[in-house]
């Protein structure tokens, strides 16, 4: 997988992508990572990338200039997504979607936006980690590459890792403990230690059913609702309701 990141503060991104599972697997060659310096086609003293927005307002914008140039000279990898606060909001199918395909590209948005014309000529997404607002897209880019790559073949030592995440099932994820078994008067609860595997797994899809409808009932009604299946699985652990 190549991955270019269109970016002027390109440290930022090299820094973050040098560390831990995003940088063993790029040393691994898993994928290949470039960040273009929008500032390198610069040519005024100031090494100028934004300007005033025509019809005045407030703060700088990305002029259209620098960034043609940088993709079109880099010959960046397809699909080229803007990260901006007023894209779709990334989730977790629009990851697995990225980390099946062969590469991407992200221009991260910086100040008051990018020139329109970036947007209806240029790129070919646009994507929101949040609806929040940025100083820059630099962050937003580190959020995509961690949730993409560590999605990839090899990254994760163990494959089941991804499948079982929060969200891939359209789930939230189930509670986890580990030694002691005892600490401090809190248990762990007994069907964990009980060794039978068939019913550990019926629990943690319960747990997991509960805490979505606790706390993302959204993400329920996405799926439709609980299913009758859904409903006894609860009951047998005496969590109606999603208690």
């Amino acid at each position: 997988m190549r991955i270019d990141v269109i970016s002027i503060f390109p440290e930022m991104v090299e820094q973050f992508a040098s560390h831990s599972l995003l940088g063993k697997a790029r040393r691994d060659g898993v994928f290949r990572l470039r960040v273009l310096d929008l500032r390198s086609v610069a040519v005024d003293p100031h090494r100028s990338v934004d300007d005033a927005p025509f019809g005045g307002g407030p703060g700088m914008v990305l002029a259209p200039e620098p960034i043609f140039e940088t993709a079109e000279a880099a010959g960046v990898a397809r699909p080229l997504i803007l990260l901006s606060a007023s894209g779709r909001r990334l989730d977790q199918r629009t990851v697995e979607s990225l980390a099946a395909g062969g590469g991407f590209s992200l221009l991260c948005g910086r100040y008051e936006g990018v020139d329109e014309r970036v947007r209806t000529a240029l790129v070919d997404d646009e994507v929101s980690v949040g609806d929040y607002v940025l100083a820059g897209g630099e962050v937003a880019a580190m959020v995509v590459l961690e949730a993409v790559v560590r999605l990839l073949p090899g990254v994760m030592g163990n494959a089941a890792s991804g499948v079982e995440d929060s969200f891939s099932s359209g789930l939230l994820g189930y509670p986890q403990y580990t030694r002691p078994a005892d600490f401090r008067g809190m248990e762990v609860p007994e069907v964990l230690r009980s060794g039978d595997h068939a019913r550990v797994e019926r629990w943690r899809r319960a747990q997991a059913l509960a805490r979505t409808q606790r706390e993302r009932p959204d993400l329920i009604a996405a799926r439709g609702g609980l299913s009758d299946a859904d409903r006894e699985l609860l009951e047998e652990f005496d969590l109606q309701g999603g208690a």
